[in-house]
């Protein structure tokens, strides 16, 4: 879906990574290894993105972090779109309303780092039709051709291990 929108693949995956969680932020060297590009290749992609606007960048130290810019005009539609293609606006829509009671919705690990792996781990916090569950989980599967791997937690449960179970990347999507 993506690539038909941008010829860029490095544009292409630094909006996957910054724009799925806006939270995360990254350095060059840290994405330069994640999507294997030399750093000059990457700098100029960034460079870009920082100056329309579409990126913010930080200094830490010696350096230089750059995360979503959630105040852009258009963030709310770049974030639909990653979403889509990621495919988690269809595996939400069918945990809300086929379900039953969900409190909470957390994506865990690479989906909450922005990076595709191909498996999509989710924690639902709440109590669920562990029945319908399994159904829902194979046919977004088909779906969005992405492994998904849930955790299921009644609020009790949840209470009880989120300091440990939060240590892990995560993003309330819920």
């Amino acid at each position: 879906m993506l690539t038909e929108l941008f010829t860029s693949r490095t544009r292409i995956n630094l909006l996957l990574k910054l724009f799925l969680n806006p939270e995360v932020s990254s350095y060059l060297r840290e994405l330069a290894r994640e999507f294997n590009l030399t750093p000059n290749a990457l700098k100029e992609e960034l460079d870009n993105l920082s100056t329309t606007g579409y990126l913010e960048k930080e200094q830490r130290g010696n350096s230089i972090y750059y995360k979503a810019n959630t105040k852009h005009p258009i963030f709310p539609e770049i974030h639909s779109i990653v979403k889509k293609h990621f495919g988690i606006d269809k595996i939400l829509d069918r945990i809300l309303n086929d379900l039953g009671k969900v409190d909470a919705v957390y994506a865990l690990d690479d989906y909450a780092t922005g990076r595709d792996s191909g498996l999509i781990d989710l924690l639902i916090v709440g109590t669920v039709d562990m029945d319908k569950i399994q159904g829902m989980k194979r046919s977004a599967e088909s779906e969005i051709k992405r492994k998904i791997r849930l955790m299921v937690m009644t609020a009790l449960e949840f209470a009880e291990s989120r300091e440990m179970i939060l240590k892990r990347p995560n993003w309330r999507i819920l």
